[in-house]
């Protein structure tokens, strides 16, 4: 059976990322999965265990990441957060495409954890599109919007760390997109992404 392929995906929050791996799950079907999470903070109203995240307490956690089980870890918000690599592989070895959503911090681990990975960004079409979106999800208030918006050029800074690139200002677009490139492989990273950089840089 031939190996899954490891598809990493990061962007920057409020450009759509879970919007985006909801319609290519769904499109893809039994051949791709999400990657699970490990978390040591308390499960949530409906999140179930092994399906939401794997819960474990921080002895668990702690005990599992000295004993390198995990792809990537972070510590959030007080919570400790991480990629089990036992689960993972496990998946990969099934012929199973695991897509991993995960920050930039974390996809810098991933890559030391292994070459053997694509590495996709998703962007907004412009800063201001970005701010639009947050702030109509009305989750936030002011001054953490603010805060947000200060952390994605940084974010976006690190794009020649990835593979891919896509640019959401249009859903059904980016998704096909994303299904095409995890078929082929050909949406490489092109010169004019750099030209929508540039124009994120000239908003600021």
């Amino acid at each position: 059976m031939e190996k899954g392929i490891l598809f990493v995906v990061s962007g920057p929050s409020g450009v759509g990322k879970g919007t985006i791996m909801e319609a290519v799950s769904k499109a893809r079907g039994e051949d791709m999965v999400v990657s699970v999470s490990a978390t040591t903070r308390q499960p949530r109203p409906g999140e179930t265990d092994g399906v939401s995240y794997f819960f474990l307490t921080e002895e668990e956690f702690f005990e599992k990441r000295d004993a390198n089980g995990f792809i990537e870890f972070a510590l959030v918000h007080g919570s400790w957060y991480g990629t089990p690599k036992d689960w993972v592989e496990a998946r990969l070895a099934e012929g199973r495409d695991v897509i991993l959503e995960i920050d930039v911090q974390g996809a810098l681990q991933v890559k030391e954890y292994t070459r053997d990975a694509s590495y996709i960004f998703i962007l907004p079409p412009s800063l201001r599109e970005l701010r639009r979106r947050i702030t109509e999800r009305g989750t936030e208030t002011d001054e953490q919007i603010r805060i947000r918006m200060n952390k994605v050029m940084e974010e976006i800074e690190h794009l020649d760390r990835y593979d891919y690139a896509i640019v959401n200002d249009d859903l059904d677009k980016a998704v096909e997109e994303m299904l095409t490139l995890m078929k082929t492989g050909r949406n490489r990273l092109k010169s004019d992404v750099y030209d929508i950089i540039e124009s994120y840089r000239e908003e600021i």
